[in-house]
């Protein structure tokens, strides 16, 4: 039998966590198509996870998240680790598939040492699609270090992005800061760490200030950790070394705190919530069930509509 026959989950999750490359694609296709196999699959991946750090990069779209990763990933290389990247791109039209490609967007350098891949967002408001999760399980799995997931960038709707990582960078251009009030809530919930990228220009201490006020009053009000600000310039030979410092800073916090494994299980517990409602929703809209949304619905006068009377209704129909 060819060990990598998904319907020998375990040899397939042996091959994948041996470092198996083939494995590795064959598994994440498996699950970006949720085969009728994937499922048995994770299960015998699962236990093999929780051993990298996963890193989220996220923020408005040319922000340059793209470029600091580009970056990131070199740092990471240097360190001896081994890296994982994912692109969470919009969706094709037709296809179906992620738009913005992915080697295109890391040093060409690099290509060779990291294991890079695009994930496509198939409409999910968060910019991370719902198999996205489990594909960072797999690389996981499969060994790497260090994962930087970097997702589409679509302001405050990216709150998604913190639950499938472990530390949160929010990527944001000087131009930023006329939007910091309305952001700042979403903000502090998200990251970690945001970085002022683009630091070159004239106005970034100000958005620097800017935020630094906005967050002075709401740590003194609650007791949320306020997120560590830094400068970065990412093109060419400009520094990104308050990032990388912040990052191996939070990276020892969560070690030193135990908060590794408080993470893990709180994604998990999440993650099993999510399947049990998105089973029992696949499972609730049958045939008859969806025949008397549609008779219900066509049966009303305009004036008459009543949602949630139809909702119950449905739900209480007891087909």
């Amino acid at each position: 039998m060819n060990k990598f026959s998904v319907s020998d989950p375990s040899a397939l999750s042996d091959a994948v966590h041996g470092g198996d490359r083939r494995a590795l694609a064959r598994t994440i296709t498996l699950v970006e198509n949720r085969a009728s196999e994937y499922e048995a699959v994770m299960d015998a991946l699962y236990p093999l996870t929780g051993n990298a750090w996963r890193i989220g990069l996220t923020g408005p779209p040319g922000a340059g998240k793209s470029t600091l990763a580009g970056r990131l990933i070199r740092w990471l290389l240097e360190q001896g680790q081994r890296v994982a990247y994912v692109a969470v791109d919009p969706t094709s039209p037709f296809s179906g598939g992620a738009i913005l490609g992915d080697r295109i967007r890391i040093d060409s350098k690099a290509q060779d040492q990291v294991y890079i891949r695009s994930i496509a967002t198939r409409g999910t408001l968060g910019g991370l699609s719902e198999q996205t999760e489990a594909v960072v399980d797999v690389i996981d799995a499969a060994g790497f270090d260090t994962i930087l997931v970097e997702s589409v960038g679509v302001g405050q709707a990216e709150i998604a992005i913190a639950q499938a990582v472990d530390s949160v960078v929010v990527v944001l251009v000087p131009e930023s800061g006329d939007e910091i009030q309305t952001m700042k809530a979403g903000l502090l919930e998200v990251a970690n760490i945001i970085c002022v990228n683009k630091a070159d220009r004239a106005s970034a201490d100000t958005l620097v200030a800017t935020l630094q006020q906005a967050f002075s009053q709401v740590g003194a009000d609650s007791d949320q950790t306020v997120p560590a600000i830094v400068q970065t310039v990412a093109l060419d030979d400009g520094s990104v070394d308050e990032l990388t410092a912040a990052l191996s800073h939070q990276r020892d916090v969560l070690t030193d705190a135990g908060a590794w494994t408080q993470l893990r299980e709180a994604r998990f517990e999440r993650r099993v919530r999510t399947l049990v409602t998105a089973a029992w929703a696949a499972r609730f809209w049958t045939d008859e069930r969806r025949d008397a949304l549609e008779r219900a619905l066509s049966t009303m006068d305009v004036v008459d509509r009543m949602p949630y009377a139809v909702a119950h209704g449905i739900l209480e129909t007891g087909l």
